[in-house]
């Protein structure tokens, strides 16, 4: 027996964005020329980035300190420096406020 899959007639977004990409749609968004330092993007971008399908989010000023830069020739370069910060942050485990948040929809 076949089951019809649900009518997709939400707002809602088909996938979720997080990591570089969800930093690449703000800064696409954002009024962000490059070079840019950390103030620049920090003050032009919103302050939680998700890293994770989970919707853990870390402090955009944080995960650029984690890259121990401060000024960023290009967007693309930004987005190299962050990717393994965020790769780091998805591998480790959750913690047991995070696993709890997961269980809770709101």
């Amino acid at each position: 027996m076949g089951v019809r899959p649900p009518a997709n007639d939400s707002d809602e977004p088909d996938a979720i964005e997080f990591g570089i990409a969800a930093v690449d749609a703000r800064l696409d968004a954002a009024d962000v020329t490059f070079p840019a330092t950390r103030t620049d993007l920090v003050d032009a971008l919103d302050d939680e980035v998700p890293y994770d399908a989970q919707g853990r989010t870390v402090a955009l000023a944080e995960a650029i300190d984690e890259t121990d830069r401060h000024e960023f020739d290009s967007e693309q370069d930004l987005l190299n420096e962050l990717h393994p910060v965020f790769e780091n942050r998805r591998s480790s485990p959750m913690s047991l406020l995070d696993r709890l948040r997961a269980m809770v929809p709101f």
